[in-house]
């Protein structure tokens, strides 16, 4: 015999015992009933009989199909557990156990309705049934995740999973894990004051509770609050500090971008967990953001060798070989990848953005083109995740386009981001008049940004582009004044100020660019919008020609972001030019390289820091590298004539001062830097004057 038939013979005995000898009454039972036969008050309503030797006999029963239905699968046994249930309640009506066993049932067998209708009926009858409400609890968390296109039903199962938690708080008010819950439902209805309460409560029940520690620490997170998330975090002793917390610990030290903290902490997790790879991943990472590229691609290495399968690292290594230069290796890594995920539509592009660094850009554009004609619909019915990948494919070919300075194809391509809608539209708009602007094409430009706040009149940020775009045609007033007239006197005001602020830098109204810059700073509440402030600060003194404090601002970037590259390169590049610290001055730019090692301009700080060193070969190899991508920049031009000039090579550089002052006098008036143009045509005067005497000679 099985099992399940022995229990099943024990539940009858036990059953049969109940029911053969029920225990005699008590003394208070012989009271009453000797009152109610005296009084026979056929007024009182029936009391339902109670046989709870048969409500057990049923509930065996039921509780063996269960068991049958859990270790053989035997779902068609679901019914009759059921009756039994049903049998068992009959058979003893107050029993709220029986009723909420059933209720049970019902979910597992996926009768939600009649499950929640046990639930209910059990609540109405016993409202602080704690049981019921963390059935009824269970049921709509469940079914939270059952319903992911439905917005609308999905905010109201959670109202109804909120209502049913606060309800089981008041009950037992010290179950950590309920108030852990209820705290991450309500962060999930974005009431984040009531999650912080929650989350708070939590943690002074159970300081050591892991759970609680670092869910209020990832609320604090998402605030922007990280210094609050790394208090909490810091609060748990060292001894006390699991893998999982560490981690945590990591991931705020990432938030505040600081990596070396990020960094320690990742290390003293994969101490306690040295098969956590997700903090081995995390340790890789931030080893990237702090710069140590090499360190990073070990651990990325480690990450490859224990879990071969997977894409995303190959695709992660992929990218530090492409930052080293290391271009076959990074395809050779983007090979592996693609064979393990060959739909994957990150690998083709991954591919194509390495190509485009090659400067194979026929490649990389047969790539682009095969990609959106694979993602292509006919009836254009796209989701919103379809129209943001066909938009990063179409600037990504648009980009290659423009590289090549082939304006033309760049403005094409970019146009078809604008039936993408929103934000794919606002990008495409601002490519286009960028790529106009490159071509100095002014005129150009200014019509698209007019398009642009035609076709979107409610966006104020393209609204703002046109009037930076009016401003510098040379008629700045208007403009200006329409900016100005975009502040309300709230949080919003910062991107306004923000813009007024680089306005008046190119109109050198330095007095009211940095009353912009520090309004906007009043408004800057995040690292990030403090680290663009300094950024623009540092720029403004820069070109006031104040380089002390334009480097004191820079340098706070530094502080917030080591790896910020433009601004490496802006500081290296603003030293190197004025012949000051020129190692340092070196290093800061090639560490801007290291970090995008195909941006034009950083290709040219670097030859000019080289040049600077007397370093000609290096300096030349850089400069052609950055006017290839780069060769209407008349500054590019420039250092090259002063390059050839100083090798002997006096014809090349006057073929070259030419083009810089060629360009230069297509630019715009706040583009052009007066001092550079005069000194170009003087340089380029002379050296005609040079090359006539010599040829006067030869003759």
């Amino acid at each position: 015999m099985n099992r399940f038939f022995h229990a099943f013979l024990a539940f009858s005995c036990l059953a049969a015992i109940a029911v053969g000898q029920t225990a005699p009454p008590t003394p208070a039972d012989s009271k009453t009933a000797q009152s109610k036969s005296d009084k026979s008050d056929k007024s009182t309503p029936t009391v339902p009989k109670v046989d709870r030797g048969a409500a057990y006999y049923h509930y065996a029963l039921a509780h063996m199909y269960e068991e049958q239905i859990a270790m053989y699968g035997r779902s068609d046994l679901a019914n009759k557990a059921m009756d039994e249930y049903r049998l068992a309640i009959q058979a003893d009506p107050s029993s709220e156990y029986l009723t909420s066993a059933l209720a049970e049932l019902y979910v597992k067998t996926g009768r939600i309705r009649d499950a929640v209708l046990e639930a209910q009926d059990i609540l109405k009858r016993d409202p602080n049934n704690l049981e019921a409400h963390k059935l009824l609890g269970r049921i709509y968390l469940r079914s939270l995740g059952d319903m992911p296109g439905d917005s609308n039903g999905s905010d109201n199962m959670l109202k109804l999973a909120i209502e049913q938690y606060e309800q089981i708080i008041q009950i037992e008010p010290d179950n950590v894990d309920d108030h852990l819950l209820l705290g991450r439902l309500y962060r999930l209805n974005n009431d984040l004051e009531k999650a912080e309460t929650e989350l708070k409560t939590a943690v002074k029940l159970d300081p050591n509770s892991e759970e609680a520690v670092t869910t209020l620490a990832l609320l604090y997170t998402d605030e922007g609050d990280t210094a609050r998330a790394l208090q909490v975090l810091s609060a748990v002793p060292d001894a006390g500090r699991s893998a999982k917390l560490y981690s945590a610990l990591g991931a705020t030290y990432e938030q505040r971008k600081d990596y070396k903290g990020a960094i320690d902490a990742y290390r003293h997790a994969i101490m306690l967990d040295r098969d956590n790879l997700d903090a081995i991943r995390g340790l890789a990472e931030n080893l990237l953001n702090d710069g140590q590229i090499d360190k990073a691609l070990e651990q990325y290495k480690v990450i490859a060798d224990a879990n071969p399968e997977d894409a995303q690292t190959y695709l992660r290594i992929s990218e530090i070989y492409r930052r080293q230069g290391k271009y076959d290796e990074a395809l050779d890594s983007l090979k592996k990848a693609q064979a393990m995920v060959p739909d994957a539509l990150e690998v083709p592009y991954n591919i194509a953005v390495v190509y485009e660094a090659q400067g194979r850009y026929d490649d990389g554009e047969k790539i682009l083109q095969d990609l959106l004609k694979k993602t292509e619909k006919a009836d254009s019915s796209y989701s919103q995740s379809e129209r943001n990948n066909r938009g990063i494919f179409t600037e990504r070919l648009g980009m290659i386009y423009r590289d090549q300075e082939n304006y033309p194809a760049a403005v094409d391509a970019f146009r078809k981001m604008l039936p993408l809608g929103d934000e794919n539209a606002r990008t495409g708009y601002q490519d286009i008049i960028d790529t106009y602007r490159e071509a100095k094409q002014w005129n150009e430009a200014t019509a698209t940004a007019q398009e642009a706040v035609q076709k979107m009149p409610n966006d104020r940020e393209l609204r703002m582009v046109l009037d930076a775009q009016l401003a510098d045609m040379g008629d700045p007033e208007k403009p200006l004044a329409d900016v100005r007239s975009m502040l309300k006197g709230n949080q919003d005001d910062r991107d306004v100020y923000l813009r007024l602020a680089i306005m008046n830098t190119r109109l050198k109204r330095w007095k009211d660019a940095e009353e912009a810059l520090d309004k906007a700073e009043l408004l800057s509440t995040k690292p990030d919008d403090k680290e663009y402030i300094y950024f623009l600060r540092g720029s403004t003194y820069e070109r006031e020609k104040k380089y002390d404090q334009s480097e004191s601002e820079f340098k706070k970037v530094l502080t917030l972001n080591p790896q910020s590259a433009a601004t490496l390169n802006y500081l290296g590049y603003m030293d190197a030019d004025r012949g000051v610290e020129l190692e340092q001055s070196l290093a800061y730019i090639k560490e801007a390289v290291s970090l995008d090692p195909t941006n034009g301009a950083y290709l040219d700080s670097l030859g000019w820091a080289y040049f600077k060193l007397g370093k000609y070969d290096l300096s030349e190899e850089n400069l052609n590298k950055a006017v290839l991508r780069m060769g209407s920049d008349p500054t590019v031009q420039d250092h090259l004539g002063d390059l050839y000039q100083k090798t002997g090579r006096l014809k090349l550089a006057a073929a070259h001062w030419q083009r810089a002052v060629e360009e230069w006098n297509k630019t715009i008036a706040p583009e052009v830097d007066g001092d550079l143009l005069l000194a170009a045509q003087k340089k380029l005067d002379a050296a005609r004057v040079a090359i006539a005497k010599e040829e006067s000679q030869k003759q």
